[in-house]
């Protein structure tokens, strides 16, 4: 099972899935699951999903499990080396593709060798990483599973149960361009003007579960001239909804004052990705996650998390979800790695997900 799971991994994360280019990648594991015995349809988004029929289960209740598909960049051309240690790296200048084709890759090595199981709804999301925008249009009716497990969780040490509120403020500066030699004077710096917004926000920890960022700027066209335009790409979250709210909603008081007194003006568009949410810990999900990892020797702690996964959508829309680890290191990076031995402990934990929930 070891190298057969390796390899179909190693296969995956050659095969490019960037945010918004996941299709031929969704296409690929679609053949696979296919052949795994399952079906498997495209929803309207191009978000797959799968059914597999019970094994030797006494319930046909099905459980559903869910990855996304996308990755971060650097993620075209990869390269996977699998290492003298028993680790896998990528070989190049990209990030590995573990976050979250490890977790897939971990499931389709559960089915093939889990002696028993219940019916297995199978939910691949696009775009996860951009936004959730996946799950978020996702044909629910295609669901019937009312609880299940979401693998992205990094650590197998840690199970979450909740996610926050999150955020997000696109800010668009308009000033008045001008020579900046000649007559600065009859320009607005929209550079100068978004700076004084940001110097005014709060930003980083603002509590235990609270944090707000602006994490890119962008304006100007040339040296010389006083810029009309900049941008810039904010956010706040916390466990705490109404007070993810209030935050977004300071922030853009602030931005809209600092801008104004620059004489500038600034348009602010404010959408809400997805809305803080939390199972308790000793939740039905939590507590089958806790047996199956007690198995493989891990005495996992339930935690919350202050980034977010698509399990928050799925808690949001009642289906009860934990998010259970895949074993990935580094995510987000090109240092990104995965162990072979945790791999297998992850694989191990679902074939005893299966075996609980089949009874």
């Amino acid at each position: 099972m070891p190298e057969r799971m390796v390899e179909q991994f190693c296969e995956m994360v050659r095969i490019d899935s960037e945010s918004g280019d996941e299709a031929r990648f969704l296409g690929w594991l679609r053949d696979e699951l296919v052949g795994m015995g399952g079906e498997a349809v495209f929803d309207a988004y191009g978000n797959l999903i799968a059914r597999f029929p019970g094994i030797g289960a006494s319930t046909d209740e099905p459980i559903l499990l869910s990855c996304h598909a996308d990755t971060v960049k650097p993620g075209v051309g990869i390269e996977p080396v699998v290492g003298d240690d028993g680790i896998i790296r990528s070989a190049g200048e990209t990030i590995l593709g573990a976050d979250d084709k490890a977790g897939i890759a971990e499931v389709l090595a559960a089915l093939r060798s889990a002696p028993v199981r219940p019916p297995i709804e199978f939910a691949i999301s696009r775009q996860e990483e951009v936004g959730l925008l996946g799950v978020k249009a996702m044909d629910f009716s295609l669901l019937t599973a009312k609880r299940g497990f979401l693998m992205d969780n990094d650590t197998l040490a840690t199970i979450i149960v909740g996610g926050p509120t999150y955020i997000t403020l696109d800010v668009t500066v308009q000033g008045r361009s001008a020579h900046a030699g000649m007559e600065p004077e009859k320009g607005i710096n929209a550079i100068a003007a978004a700076a004084r917004a940001i110097a005014a926000l709060r930003l980083g920890r603002l509590g235990p579960q609270t944090t707000a960022n602006v994490g890119v700027i962008t304006g100007g066209v040339i040296r010389n001239g006083v810029p009309a335009t900049c941008s810039f790409l904010a956010e706040c979250r916390s466990a705490d909804h109404d007070a993810a709210t209030a935050l977004a909603a300071e922030m853009v008081a602030t931005i809209q004052r600092e801008v104004a007194a620059a004489g500038a003006k600034a348009e602010i568009a404010v959408d809400e990705k997805c809305r803080a949410v939390t199972i308790a810990d000793d939740a039905w999900s939590v507590g089958i996650a806790r047996r199956a990892l007690s198995k493989v020797g891990i005495d996992a702690k339930p935690v919350f998390m202050t980034g977010f996964t698509d399990a928050s959508i799925y808690n949001n829309r009642g289906i009860e979800m934990a998010v259970i680890g895949i074993g990935a290191q580094n995510e987000h990076s090109t240092d990104e790695c995965i162990a072979v031995a945790d791999m297998e402990k992850a694989t191990a934990m679902l074939v005893e997900i299966f075996r609980l929930t089949a009874a």
